[in-house]
């Protein structure tokens, strides 16, 4: 039994089902499998402007990142949830209306902000249920179920997407405001554990002090976000890339809904097993397992062509969901209750910076030289990069004990 038959302790038992349904619900993107699509061909972007815009967000998710942890931390992971799924209605609503880049900028960024609320809240808001019950060492098991229901839920939202497109390229806009209402119900109804909130100082002094801790005082911390950044964009880039290399693979529009789907079945359920295959192989040998992915992942995109050839995105996205969990979890052992949303909210701001500063470059580099031309100069890229950040994580992680925790 997870946890005792009080009722306060069965309320918060039931926040790991709510967090199931929630990761479910924030994840059933019914315009994702399309969006390239509906952004090229109903507004008339490019995909240079596509990745601006998306870069865009990532720099105003780097401005609201860490601020969006630390509230989370102050007022609570409820609240910063129920923010996030009301951001989160007005951006897909705003996007119903629709019709120029600025209007999609625009909804764009109140998503960003909503994700920027959901960082770090859900997984802290896990993590302390399970602290609570004093079952925290089962974390990854958990947040490895949360992955697979949340890539369940965009699997299920992908799957008849290019259909609903086909009907009415809005329908599926429509359809995602309905899912956010019932995010919002379901934040609702969280439970907040009881947890230890930090001293009352200096919102700014306590922001400080928490970035030292992460990246000068820890250095077990530090080279795990970098090494999760990297890996992390490594998977993030064929989401806005995969759409238009179908479209010049010549696969019909109608498999667009099924190939999303599984891919996000892929993660669910690599995530579901990412534990499972720590434990088999250890830190080490998953690392390197990492890396033969995205190595090979990006080689069969970028060099061979077909119809079929969408299929080495799965490698890509089966690392994808064997990393988070592993990651998540090696990064919340590092970080102290009180600060433990802003400390996630950090690791997602160090991926959202990277892409700030890459994003329009690959959309121009695919613009100019087609979207496998990009995709082979990303393989270079990630045959340099990924090998010292890789190393370093494995010299720190079993180094000696850190600095004390900003507790």
């Amino acid at each position: 039994m997870l946890l005792s038959s009080s009722g306060s302790d069965l309320r918060l038992r039931g926040n790991l089902n709510k967090l199931y349904a929630y990761s479910f619900l924030k994840m059933t993107l019914f315009p994702m499998a399309v969006i390239t699509l509906f952004w090229k061909d109903h507004i008339g972007l490019s995909l240079t402007q596509i990745l601006l815009i998306q870069s865009i967000l990532s720099f105003v998710m780097v401005l609201f990142e860490y601020p969006a942890g630390y509230v989370s931390d102050r007022l609570g992971y409820r609240a910063a949830l129920n923010i996030a799924s009301l951001l989160g209605l007005a951006g897909w609503g705003l996007y119903t209306v629709a019709h120029h880049f600025g209007d999609v900028l625009a909804a764009e960024i109140l998503l960003g902000i909503s994700l920027s609320f959901i960082s770090g809240a859900d997984s802290a808001l896990l993590f302390e249920t399970l602290r609570d019950a004093g079952k925290e060492t089962f974390y990854a098991r958990h947040e490895g179920r949360m992955n697979g229901f949340a890539q369940l839920g965009e699997a299920c939202g992908a799957l008849f997407a290019g259909a609903l497109y086909a009907v009415a390229p809005l329908l599926p806009f429509f359809l995602q405001i309905g899912v956010w209402f019932l995010a919002l119900l379901i934040a609702r109804s969280l439970v907040e554990p009881v947890r230890s909130i930090a001293p009352r100082v200096s919102h700014l002094s306590e922001a400080l002090r928490t970035a030292r801790y992460v990246f000068w005082d820890n250095p077990r911390l530090r080279s795990t976000m970098l090494l999760n950044a990297a890996l992390g964009i490594s998977s993030f880039y064929p989401v806005w890339l995969i759409q238009p290399y179908l479209q010049h693979s010549k696969v019909p529009i109608a498999w667009f809904g099924p190939i999303w789907t599984g891919a996000n079945l892929t993660v669910a359920a690599s995530a579901v097993l990412s534990h499972r295959m720590q434990q088999r192989l250890g830190e080490r040998r998953m690392v390197l397992f990492f890396l033969v992915l995205v190595w090979i992942g990006y080689l069969g995109l970028g060099w061979c062509g077909g119809i079929g050839a969408f299929l080495f995105y799965y490698l890509l996205t089966t690392m994808r969901g064997l990393r988070g969990p592993m990651m998540l979890d090696l990064t919340q052992r590092e970080s102290p209750s009180a600060n433990r949303a802003g400390i996630l909210s950090l690791q997602t701001l160090c991926f959202r910076l990277l892409f700030t500063c890459t994003g329009p470059v690959i959309g121009i580099l695919s613009d100019r030289g087609g979207v496998r031309g990009a995709l082979q100069y990303l393989c270079f890229a990630f045959v340099v990069v990924l090998p010292p950040l890789a190393f370093l994580f494995l010299r720190n992680l079993h180094g000696p004990e850190c600095q004390a925790a900003p507790d």
